[in-house]
């Protein structure tokens, strides 16, 4: 029988186990002749973010099904996110909610209708965006997205899928302890052997005496880039001219036992920078990220620490070198997670573009390694230095503000609004932001595209009333069925978040059947 080619995923935290799901369950079903190894670092990078973003990903969620209810989970476990509240960015005092649910999914749109033509009628009937999200109304109440039934189960109030919030660790835990069939070394890769023709990489010498030969290679290990930055060379882009922040502060804060656990994210901008709030179960994971140009770590914690009107403790002072790399495959080497890019957490792109990244290459490029070819590594590294790079831009349109207040804010409105930021709005003041805009590129697989746009430049106030009214008076029949829809939909979801079950008691209902 043929030797099956060997895939070895280096580094165990999340990313490289949910390689090593997603590359193992593309290879059984295709019948790939290929087995599968992790070589969990013991000494893996300090991961600070604690939150995982899987929007509209049909083959994830139920991988996580299982962690929701499961008792070892118990103690900190998942909680849903249904968008972010985003505080004091457009101006101090100002707050809107960016829900991640999509109206024009559950509506059939007359035929011939442009798309996203819900969200153009609110701009020009002057309402929120938001109105027409079934999330929007639960997250302005702080519901779950479950109502009871009269028999005492629940029923889901919509189709969306939402997020995560949980503790890391335990997922990656988690993934290791679901593994089936996946070959697993905890130690340190002390040596790597390189074909001297080829430069593929050949084998890995651990510490704890193994060698193991392997046909295709995922860096997994975090920050730390072990075999593609120090063994294949690849070159480093950086993204400090767009995303202003350098510095973070995590550190965590109890929830009181009278406090409701929110279902959002809250992203709270500052003098200097933003800060993040995460609950779990027992906790909130939280993080000053701002800009050691305008400000030192010490003042930084005591900035935090006034607007908080408490002390904290912080866990660490971590640098962020926010980039990604030219080219994530090189050779028999292909890296993932933060091994690859790392932006600000501002929307949670880290672990859902791994999710995707490693599905599009298990759905159009897994293969045998001897049948991988330079084009299939050119195609694929365009595809995610792109998505990569319009995380970046969706990152930066947030900076995109009315604040002047301080230096740090008079610098972003100056002098770090990325050039390809400034030709989107540009754009958007000649036609209103529509699904095409977003060439697709990822397969189908879910990216930022104009249904994360709008919440974000409704909010900031960056849309044009004038012209959304100029083009929904082009098309009079639509405009009254979106009329009537968006009052149906508003109606509808508003009724929906009263019938929901508060958060915390979806949450209480899911621990006391564990």
């Amino acid at each position: 029988m043929e030797k099956p080619s060997h895939f070895i995923i280096v580094g165990g935290g999340t990313a490289g186990w949910l390689a090593a799901f997603i590359l193992q369950d593309t290879a059984t079903r295709q019948k790939l002749n290929a087995r599968f190894s992790v070589v969990e670092i013991l000494e893996n990078s300090y991961c600070w973010r604690r939150r995982v973003y899987h929007r509209r990903l049909p083959h994830f969620p139920q991988a996580f099904q299982g962690s929701m209810s499961s008792p070892s989970c118990a103690k900190r476990g998942p909680r849903s996110r249904l968008g972010i509240r985003h505080q004091d960015w457009r101006r101090k005092g100002h707050s809107y909610f960016g829900p991640i649910d999509d109206p024009h999914q559950v509506v059939a749109a007359p035929e011939g209708s442009p798309s996203d033509y819900l969200n153009v009628f609110s701009v020009a009937a002057g309402r929120p965006v938001q109105d027409t999200h079934l999330f929007e109304h639960l997250l302005r109440a702080n519901k779950a997205p479950y109502a009871p039934k009269p028999d005492g189960s629940l029923i889901a109030l919509g189709p969306f899928h939402y997020a995560y919030q949980f503790d890391q660790a335990l997922v990656g835990q988690y993934l290791k302890r679901q593994a089936k069939g996946i070959e697993m070394a905890d130690a340190i890769v002390t040596e790597i052997s390189r074909n001297p023709e080829t430069g593929d990489i050949v084998s890995l010498e651990l510490d704890n005496g193994q060698s193991l030969e392997g046909d295709f290679f995922i860096d997994a290990t975090g920050f730390r880039k072990r075999l593609i930055l120090k063994e294949m060379q690849a070159q480093w882009i950086g993204f400090g001219d767009a995303l202003p922040v350098n510095r973070a502060l995590p550190f965590w804060l109890p929830i009181p036992k009278d406090e409701a656990i929110p279902n959002h994210t809250l992203a709270w901008a500052q003098n200097n920078g933003w800060m993040w709030k995460i609950p779990t179960q027992d906790r909130y994971g939280c993080g000053y990220v701002f800009s050691d140009d305008f400000i030192s770590a010490d003042d930084a914690k005591a900035e935090i620490e006034a607007s908080l009107g408490h002390e904290i403790e912080v866990r660490r002072d971590i640098k962020i070198d926010a980039g990604r790399l030219e080219n994530v495959w090189i050779g028999n080497c292909l890296a993932v997670g933060l091994s690859s890019s790392f932006l600000e957490p501002l929307e949670s792109t880290s672990i859902h573009g791994t999710i995707v990244q490693m599905m599009l290459f298990a759905q159009h490029f897994l293969r045998a390694p001897d049948a991988m070819t330079q084009a299939h590594r050119t195609d694929y590294n365009t595809r995610i230095a792109r998505q990569v790079d319009d995380f970046r831009t969706f990152v930066n349109l947030h900076y995109v503000t009315e604040r002047d207040d301080t230096p740090f804010w008079r610098d972003v409105a100056a002098n770090r609004i990325h050039d390809e930021t400034r030709q989107r709005l540009e754009h958007w003041k000649r036609a209103m932001p529509r699904h095409e805009h977003f060439a697709p590129f990822l397969g189908g697989l879910p990216h930022v595209e104009s249904q994360l746009h709008y919440p974000v430049l409704d909010g900031l106030g960056l849309l044009d009333q004038n012209l959304a009214r100029q083009e929904m008076a082009n098309v009079p029949k639509l405009r009254n069925f979106a009329r009537q829809t968006v009052d149906s939909l508003t109606r509808e979801y508003r009724a929906a978040a009263n019938a929901a079950l508060p958060h915390s008691a979806f949450y209480d209902l899911i621990d006391t059947t564990n």
